[in-house]
């Protein structure tokens, strides 16, 4: 590739000013997480000097509670994550490679769950929460998100790319079928895997509408009930508040990294066989 080329250069050079643009706001939160509350407002990009007491209120001070909101949201996350990962990946494989009546008529049906919006149904989430006493609790909080429409539908794609034949020889060596679906059919599908534990990983973690209904009480809150109540509580203090929501990127950034490769991959591979 010749970089030379004006286009080229240009080309660049716009992707470069957008994505100044776009990254602006979140180094303008960094950089005001070591500020002070008199910098805060202040025209500056660098704090002078920047001060550490601010990540010190937030963790360390018994009137925070912020560590108590950062642990609830990595265990909704993470549970939330490992149970997709695993129920989405075994009904994608039965969807996928097994025949029985009505398959496509049940894997449409869940398909048309995406249609619906989520506002649409935090009112029978509650009532059920309600009625099995899950509210204030993480099961209340995390019980709609343990499956996934579109992680069944996104493992079903993959699992049609594995050839049957491969199956059938496990099969004839004697293996049952949840050792063949651990052993021969998940380690191929990891870039699919990669994909849903990313994306649902970050959907959980930024979930805001449901765990504000299910929890109620300020200890049971996920970070971002929880910066929305912190930032009520705190009024002006901002110092605090940009604080607060750079720790809470910091887990989705390290998950991306982690998994940047595979989930590019995962996306470009979507939807190969229908």
């Amino acid at each position: 590739m010749n970089y030379r080329k004006p286009g080229i250069v240009a080309a660049y050079a716009i992707l470069a000013l957008l994505s100044a643009i776009m990254l602006f706001p979140f180094f303008w939160m960094l950089s005001s997480s070591f500020k002070d509350a008199t910098q805060i407002f202040q025209v500056k990009l660098f704090p002078s000097p920047p001060t550490l007491d601010n990540y010190k209120y937030i963790f360390l001070s018994r009137h925070s509670r912020f560590p108590q909101w950062f642990i609830n949201s990595s265990i909704v996350a993470v549970s939330t994550t490992a149970s997709v990962l695993f129920f989405d990946s075994l009904i994608g494989y039965t969807l996928s490679k097994f025949r029985f009546p009505g398959k496509k008529f049940i894997f449409l049906l869940i398909i048309s769950t995406l249609m619906i919006p989520t506002e649409m149904l935090v009112i029978p989430w509650y009532a059920m929460a309600r009625s099995m006493k899950w509210v204030n609790s993480y099961w209340g909080v995390m019980f709609p998100g343990m499956i996934s429409a579109f992680g069944v539908f996104l493992m079903r794609q993959f699992m049609g790319t594995i050839p049957d034949d491969l199956i059938d020889a496990a099969r004839v060596d004697g293996m049952g079928e949840l050792r063949i679906f651990i052993t021969v059919v998940m380690p191929l599908v990891t870039s699919a895997l990669a994909t849903l534990a990313i994306f649902n990983f970050i959907g959980n973690w930024n979930a805001f509408l449901w765990p504000l209904i299910a929890s109620s009480k300020p200890k049971m809150f996920t970070l971002p009930v929880g910066l929305a109540n912190f930032s009520g509580e705190a009024g002006s203090d901002w110092h605090y508040i940009m604080t607060g929501a750079t720790v809470s990127m910091m887990p989705l950034i390290f998950v991306f990294i982690i998994f940047q490769r595979q989930i590019v991959r995962g996306i470009a591979m979507t939807g190969l066989k229908g």
